[in-house]
This record gives structure tokens, sequence and C-alpha cells, in this order.
């Protein structure tokens, strides 16, 4: 079975390479290093790894702190909210030209919703007798 991606946050001391390019707390780079080097700065500073860019060679680690990796959690929770689920991203509505008043505010508060959560929208209007 194919193996899931883990959700963002930290790896802990399970990392499978030897050398990594590790970044700090503020953004600086602290350069290549071995994996035992940085599990050792990791327990001086009381920070925990995080893994930024596995394709990168070296694979890219950040030290983040609890805090920072909560944001970043949240961060990428917000995005995945904010996209459309696939192949939901057009919705059709069609309606009679005599339509009803109360009908016709239900129908575009309905279309509002559908704008708010970025779908397409298509209306269609059809002409009554």
């Amino acid at each position: 079975e194919p193996k899931r991606k883990a959700a963002f946050g930290s790896v802990g001391r399970r990392i499978p390479y030897q050398i990594l390019h590790v970044i700090d707390q503020d953004g600086e780079s602290l350069g290549n290093m071995h994996r035992a080097e940085a599990l050792k700065l990791m327990d001086q500073r009381d920070l925990k790894l995080v893994l930024l860019c596995e394709k990168a060679e070296p694979p890219v680690y950040r030290l983040m702190t609890g805090q920072q990796i909560h944001k970043e959690q949240l961060k990428h929770a917000e995005k995945r909210k904010a996209s459309p689920k696939p192949g939901m991203y057009m919705k059709e509505l069609s309606f009679s030209s005599a339509i009803a008043k109360n009908d016709l505010e239900t129908k575009t508060k309905q279309i509002a919703q559908w704008i708010e959560k970025k779908y397409h929208v298509k209306v269609t209007i059809r002409q009554a007798k």
C-alpha cells in the first residue's frame, strides 16, 4: 500500500539521511551537517527538526519551536480548506424568467455561497411562455 505523506510537523529523531541542510528558527542557514550534529543542536536549543524539502540535495530541515510548528499547521489547514474539492469546480443553476421573488432571493444566496467557496457558477435563465 502506498505510503501517505505525513502532516506538517516535527520529525523527531527519525531522520533517514546522513547529511542535512539545517536552517535555524530565525530562517538563517546553518549549512550542511551530519544527522548527529543536527540532533545535538536540536537538543541544545530545545527545538524540533521539521523537514522542509525532501527533494533537495541534501534534504532541508528547519529547527522550529512548537508554536512555529502549530502556526504552520494552521496555515496548511487553511490552504486545504480554501481549495475546492477535485471534480467540483463547476456549479450550474437554471431557472425561469418568471421566477417568484422569494425563490430568486434563495437562489442568489446559494450562488453567493458557491462563489465564496471558490466554485465556478453557471446560471441559465429560461424564457417563460
